[in-house]
C-alpha cells in the first residue's frame, strides 16, 4: 500500500473514493482548510469515529504530523495515505490558480460595496478619530501573510485611492526565514490582491532556533527592532500593524486576568527606541467576524503561522501559553456576550472611561499614585 499521496495523485481520484481528514486543532482548521476536509484533531483519533469504506488522505499543516498518524490508521485497519505538502502546499497551489486581474478587481470591489460599512468605514473612523495619518506620513504597512494584515494593505490602498491629503505606503513584508511553501504563499496572495509588496530578509530564526528559554519573546522583539529598522532605512514615520477590536478586548481582559493590572492595546505608541517612528493600529474598530467574513466572500486563504518552530506542529502553538490564554479569553467573552451582546463593547469602553476617583492606584510614567496621596485633604 503506498503511504503518501500526492496533490495531483489525489485530484486524479474520482470524487467520492476519498475522504480528507484534517488533524490539526479545531481553531487553524477554521481559518482555512482543502475543500471538502473533515477535522478531527490528533488528539482525538483513537476516540473519534473514523469514516469507513473509503480512503482516508491524512493531512495536517506540512504533511509531517500527519505521517505518524496516517501510519497509526493503516495499523487500525484503514486504509489511509499522508498527503504530501499537507495544507500549505495545497494553499500554495489554489492561490496560483486563482490569481488574475480580475480576481484583484472583485476583492476591491467587495471592500467598497459589500463590507464598506463594516470594514472600510470603521478602518477610516480610526483614522479619524485617533489621528493616526497625517500629510506627509510614510507609513510601512507590515504584512506578516496572515487575514489581518492583508486585509490592512487592501484598505491602505483603498484609502490611498480617495486620500485628501499626500501620504506616502510601503508594503512591507520581513522574511524572517520562512520556508519556500510559506514564503511562496505571501508572494502568491500579494500577487492575486495586486499588493507591490517589498521584502527584505533576516536571520532571525536561526537566531532564535536554539534559545532555550522564551524563545518566541526574544524573537518577538527581534522582528519588531528589524521592522523599525528597515521602516526607517525606508524613510518611514509610521508602522502600521493589523490588530483589530477583538485582540483589543481580548488584551484588556487577558491583562486583568493574568497579569494583575488594567492597560489595553493603544492605537498608537510612540517608539521608545525609535526616535520618530510611530506604531499605528488603524484596525482598531474592526471587528474579526467581519475580517473572516470578507476572505470567505472572497474565496481567500491566508497562512496561519509561518514560524519555523511550528513546521512540524499541527499548528501554530510557538508560544502555547499565550495562545492558550488569549483563546480561553476568548471563549469567555464569546459565553457572556451570548446573554448581552454589549458586553464586547463595554469592555473596549472600560478603558475610555476610567474613573480616578474609584481607583485604588494607578501608575503613571513610572510613578504610583494612590488614593491616599491627599485623602485627608
Amino acid at each position: 500500500m503506498n503511504e503518501e499521496i500526492t496533490l495531483e495523485e489525489l485530484n486524479d481520484l474520482p470524487g467520492g473514493s476519498y475522504t480528507i481528514i484534517d488533524i490539526r486543532d479545531s481553531y487553524a482548521f477554521e481559518l482555512g482548510h482543502i475543500d471538502g476536509a473533515v477535522n478531527i484533531p490528533a488528539d482525538q483519533l483513537e476516540d473519534c469515529e473514523i469514516p469507513q469504506g473509503s480512503l482516508l488522505v491524512v493531512c495536517c499543516r506540512s504533511g509531517i504530523i500527519s505521517e505518524d498518524a496516517a501510519e497509526r490508521l493503516r495499523e487500525r485497519g484503514f486504509n489511509a495515505v499522508n498527503l504530501a505538502g499537507g495544507y500549505v502546499r495545497w494553499l500554495g497551489e489554489k492561490i496560483h490558480r486563482e490569481s488574475s486581474a480580475a480576481k484583484a478587481e472583485d476583492i476591491e470591489r467587495s471592500i467598497r460595496k459589500k463590507f464598506h460599512r463594516s470594514i472600510f468605514s470603521k478602518f477610516t473612523k480610526a483614522i479619524t478619530e485617533y489621528e493616526l495619518v497625517k500629510p506627509g506620513d510614510k507609513i510601512a504597512v507590515c504584512i506578516s501573510g496572515g487575514k489581518d494584515s492583508m486585509l490592512m494593505a487592501k484598505l491602505f490602498q483603498e484609502l490611498e485611492r480617495h486620500r485628501k491629503f499626500p501620504f506616502g505606503l510601503v508594503f512591507l513584508v520581513m522574511d524572517p526565514g520562512y520556508s519556500s511553501e510559506n514564503r511562496a504563499i505571501i508572494e502568491g496572495n500579494a500577487k492575486l490582491m495586486n499588493i507591490p509588496v517589498t521584502f527584505f530578509e533576516t536571520d532571525i530564526f536561526n537566531s532564535v532556533y536554539n534559545v532555550q528559554n522564551n524563545p518566541c519573546y526574544l524573537c518577538a522583539r527581534m522582528r519588531r527592532g528589524y521592522l523599525y529598522s528597515k521602516a526607517k532605512e525606508l524613510g518611514c514615520n509610521k508602522i502600521a500593524l493589523g490588530h483589530h477590536f477583538d485582540d483589543v478586548i481580548e488584551t484588556i481582559l487577558m491583562s486583568m486576568l493574568y497579569g494583575g493590572q488594567v492597560e489595553t492595546m493603544m492605537p498608537k505608541l510612540h517608539s521608545t527606541n525609535f526616535e520618530g517612528m510611530q506604531i499605528i493600529r488603524p484596525m482598531y474598530y474592526i471587528r474579526e467576524a467581519e475580517i473572516k467574513h470578507w476572505a470567505a466572500y472572497n474565496g481567500l486563504s491566508f497562512i496561519q503561522c509561518a514560524c519555523r518552530f511550528t513546521d512540524t506542529c499541527t499548528t501554530c502553538n510557538s508560544n502555547g501559553e499565550t495562545r492558550s490564554k488569549r483563546q480561553a479569553v476568548k471563549r469567555l467573552i464569546a459565553q457572556i456576550a451570548e446573554n448581552d451582546p454589549q458586553i464586547e463593547m463595554n469592555i473596549f469602553r472600560s478603558v475610555e472611561n476610567v474613573n480616578l476617583n474609584k481607583i485604588v492606584s494607578y501608575k503613571s510614567d513610572g510613578v504610583v499614585h494612590s488614593f491616599l496621596d491627599g485623602y485627608e485633604d
